[in-house]
């Protein structure tokens, strides 16, 4: 796993890092990064920020339950009236916000999400906790494939806090052979 750090200093050296730089580091082992350290966490959105990458932070510390935190993301994102506020629908929104129709400026270097005190919410949900982060993980490798940044950022008090893997990609026919009948062997004359 390659090891991320941030060059010291105010001065230029801080700020020499490109955009697509930053974007490499940081997506180059995973699109969702835990962050124990909130220092650390605000160092990381603030040189994102600094590279024009639209942070959207929000902060679970108040999520007890789904619609809380449906709410909270719906609002940070703009999400329109009709958002169902189901993890479908978040999936759907998410989609539309990396597209630029709505929640970043569209002439952002890239999207971060940047969510504080995640466990409290791991803790009240934690299906749909883990299920949030590979929503995620999914719409950014998807995001990655027509040249976009976007990547995750979570911050947890619980420095202990594990989850299963996220963005698992599943091994898919071909599209010529999608279909169970496509691969059939040719009847026999």
């Amino acid at each position: 796993m390659t090891e991320f750090s941030w060059p010291e200093g105010d001065g230029d050296a801080a700020n020499a890092a490109s955009p697509e730089r930053l974007y490499r580091e940081l997506a180059s082992n995973t699109f969702v990064t835990l962050y124990w350290r909130r220092e650390l966490f605000d160092r990381t959105a603030g040189r994102l920020r600094e590279q024009q990458f639209a942070v959207v932070e929000v902060d679970a510390s108040n999520w007890t339950t789904t619609d809380a935190m449906h709410q909270d993301i719906a609002t940070a994102l703009d999400f329109p009236d009709y958002y169902g506020r189901n993890l479908d629908a978040l999936n759907d929104c998410l989609r539309d916000v990396i597209d630029g129709e709505y929640g970043v400026p569209a002439d952002s270097t890239g999207f971060v999400l940047a969510i504080t005190h995640y466990d409290h919410f791991a803790r009240a949900c934690p299906r749909e906790a883990q299920i949030v982060l590979d929503i995620l993980a999914d719409r950014s490798r998807n995001a990655a494939v027509f040249g976009r940044r976007v990547l995750c950022l979570v911050h947890s008090d619980d420095p202990g806090i594990t989850f299963e893997p996220v963005g698992a990609m599943p091994v898919a026919w071909n599209p010529a052979e999608w279909l169970d009948a496509r691969r059939q062997p040719p009847p026999r004359a």
